[in-house]
């Protein structure tokens, strides 16, 4: 069975979607459907952006990675079908112990709260994240896009949930090649920052070297968010050298007698 196939089917279970209702939503005959699940036939391209354009699934993540049940709900169309209750990430228990608590902004929330993001009524109604600790300082959690922090399967990827502090939008705050959360009036940037152009401009890098550096003018900022940790659902397998680092270390502490 194919990404593709397998992409199809997971998102036709979670829409509670028969073979033949999903086939009547894009013009398609039932057995196509079943075909395309089974990895005996993959659907045209118009067929796979009329899927991707309906249930706001980037056309990118449908062909090329096998989506799971957390990536989907990471979607506006699937997280309309969930409660409220089920989007809150609870880490401590607010009784027994003090925690911190960061309204959550998800991808579908991000051009809402360009325009609503000091008003305390739209911040309350935000799903919230909850951790261990102290509120002494205001934080937030983001969810992230795009690839440009992602690098041969290191770094964040395409639906991590971001958790930040807040700093002053003040450049001389920032920390070279520390990870921000950078806020314009429509944009939210997620970039390592590099430093200060002659000109006042951030200069901004993303750990895929596919993406070109960023230079942001201070001027446009409206907020600034030191990425302190991220929260992920994926597990990387480790690589050959990983393997071969860990063997070898074994080998060392057996030497020594440790």
């Amino acid at each position: 069975m194919s990404c593709i196939g397998k992409n199809i089917k997971k998102i036709r279970t979670v829409k509670n979607l028969s073979q033949a209702a999903f086939a009547q939503l894009f013009d398609l005959a039932r057995p196509s459907v079943g075909a395309y699940e089974e990895g005996r036939s993959e659907p045209k391209i118009d067929t796979l952006i009329q899927i991707a354009r309906h249930f706001g699934v980037s056309l990118d993540l449908l062909i090329t990675k096998e989506l799971t049940v957390n990536d989907l709900y990471g979607f506006d169309i699937f997280k309309r079908d969930l409660h409220q209750n089920q989007l809150l990430i609870k880490v401590a228990d607010a009784e027994e112990a003090p925690v911190l608590r960061a309204a959550l902004v998800m991808a579908s929330e991000q051009d809402n709260y360009f325009v609503r993001r000091q008003e305390r009524e739209f911040l309350d109604n935000l799903p919230t994240l909850l951790l261990p600790g102290q509120q002494q300082v205001l934080h937030r959690a983001f969810e992230h896009t795009g690839s440009e922090m992602q690098y041969q399967q290191h770094g964040l990827r395409h639906g991590d949930l971001l958790y930040c502090t807040a700093l002053p939008v003040d450049a001389l705050q920032l920390k070279p090649n520390e990870v921000y959360v950078v806020v314009t009036a429509n944009k939210l940037i997620t970039r390592r920052f590099q430093g200060l152009t002659d000109e006042g401009a951030l200069l901004l890098k993303a750990d895929n070297p596919d993406y070109d550096h960023l230079l942001q003018p201070l001027e446009e900022v409206t907020e600034f968010w030191h990425v302190d940790g991220f929260y992920s659902t994926y597990l990387k397998s480790p690589s050959s050298l990983e393997e071969r680092l860990t063997k070898l270390e074994s080998l060392v502490k057996k030497l020594m007698g440790e």
